[in-house]
């Protein structure tokens, strides 16, 4: 008896690519060579190595991607290992990102999955661009804010302000809160960003301080008390970090001794972590449901096998199982996917008039602007060595430093204050320079 062939290990994945169907792009070209060009040439970011992060890099590494990168900037602590399945108990201490691609290359023949150990700020916005797709695996509204500004900094409009759709960069974001779960498809320009459907997030909650200060009930309490009101009175002028371990420990240790002054229980390291960086508790089985969707998007969107998904599904797992799938429609007016903010200026605008004018533009707000143009930093706030070098620009007129040209586009990264919360972001602008080339004085976008 003729002994028969061994199943291929890509078998599930060619009946998605090697075979035609009804409901596939109108790009898709089913064939050995799709698959092929799938696994040499398609580039994915994973961005987080947590729970969903772990996920998507197994999920996406057993789909034929072979090219992955991961960025994390945190370490492993003994509270991870309950659902980061990469993660051992000697890995604690040790970098999310690097210890996550290591395990996924060891069980995983052919994939390289290069991890960035630090802050998705640090990175220049030229390394994301280098990217086919970035899928999301974050716990934080910030971060998310962040990647989806720069993503949407690439996208270019036409005269029409039509957007080019090679200039796209595509998004798939998941997100797990318990039993619940999202992902979603972003294509700027197309779909709506995630700043159009900011409103979904629920504000976080707040209690008063004088309830903090006077009558705490809860381990909460305790911990909002220390980490709020006792650390400015110890530590004045010194910012908070809620990443540095030390900082942490300090504000739980003050916890501690105001829990047993009131007789209140409760109050963990895990805890104060939860409550101090609005940590939801994450649930195994939900980020497995949620990256596998993330996953299959990422599949769609790269070798166009099937139509992707419009564009936001939600995932119920409280109680029994309920999915929806809801169609959000783009903020016409966005900001970050739009066209960009139009900034009409005089050719002797210099380059520190203009950082001046965006801290008081009454759409933007940002504080302390570094600002970019193709790709070139006019000025750099951070770090030290690229702010001396970019510092003689600050006095140049904006003019030159655009090569007099009559209009251009300028990206500027910076602190925005929002609705009394700090968070760092990006910003697309379009700048018109009056009385050049015919170039006549334009309606401003936010009055500025």
């Amino acid at each position: 008896m003729a002994d028969t062939a061994p199943p291929s290990k890509s078998r599930d994945l060619d009946k998605l690519l090697l075979r035609p169907g009804n409901l596939v792009g109108p790009t898709f070209d089913p064939g050995v060579q799709l698959r092929d060009d799938l696994q040499e040439y398609a580039r994915v970011l994973v961005v987080g190595a947590g729970g969903l992060g772990c996920e998507l890099l197994k999920d996406l590494a057993l789909s034929g991607f072979k090219n992955l990168e991961v960025i994390d900037m945190d370490r492993i602590e003994v509270t991870n290992l309950n659902r980061q399945f990469l993660f051992r108990l000697e890995d604690v201490g040790k970098p999310k990102a690097e210890v996550a691609a290591k395990r996924v290359m060891e069980r995983i023949s052919g994939v390289n999955i290069v991890p960035h150990f630090c802050r998705i700020e640090d990175k220049d916005i030229g390394f994301y661009n280098d990217f086919n797709i970035i899928a999301l695996g974050l716990d934080s509204i910030e971060a998310r804010s962040y990647i989806n500004a720069v993503a949407c900094s690439f996208l270019e409009y036409d005269a029409d302000d039509n957007p080019r759709e090679e200039t796209m960069k595509p998004m798939v974001d998941g997100g797990t809160e318990g039993f619940k779960g999202h992902a979603r498809v972003i294509v700027p320009g197309v779909t709506p960003c995630f700043e159009c459907t900011i409103w979904l997030f629920p504000p976080q909650v707040k209690f008063p301080l004088c309830t903090l200060a006077e009558t705490p009930r809860n381990a909460a309490h305790c911990i909002e008390y220390a980490h709020l009101i006792k650390w400015d009175e110890v530590h004045s002028g010194k910012a908070f970090d809620p990443d540095n371990p030390d900082h942490m420990k300090w504000v739980y240790d003050e916890a501690v001794k105001r829990a047993e002054l009131f007789g209140i229980p409760g109050v963990t390291y895990s805890l104060t972590q939860g409550v101090v960086k609005n940590i939801i508790p994450a649930i195994a089985s939900t980020n497995a449901i949620i990256s596998a969707a993330c996953t299959l998007e990422t599949l769609k969107i790269a070798s166009g096998c099937s139509k992707t998904l419009s564009n936001y599904l939600t995932y119920n797992g409280v109680e029994g199982l309920h999915t929806k799938v809801t169609e959000f429609v783009k903020d016409k007016d966005c900001l970050v996917c739009g066209p960009g903010v139009l900034i009409e200026l005089d050719t002797t605008v210099t380059l520190k008039k203009f950082t001046d004018m965006l801290g008081e533009h009454p759409k933007l707000l940002m504080t302390k602007a570094s600002i970019t143009y193709h790709g070139k930093n006019l000025y750099m706030q951070a770090p030290p060595v690229l702010e001396e070098m970019t510092r003689s620009n600050l006095e140049l007129s904006l003019y030159d430093l655009m090569d007099k040209i009559p209009k251009g586009i300028l990206h500027a990264i910076s602190t925005i204050d929002k609705d009394n919360r700090k968070s760092s972001g990006l910003r697309k602008l379009r700048v018109v320079f009056k009385g050049v080339d015919g170039v006549v004085d334009m309606d401003m976008a936010g009055g500025a």
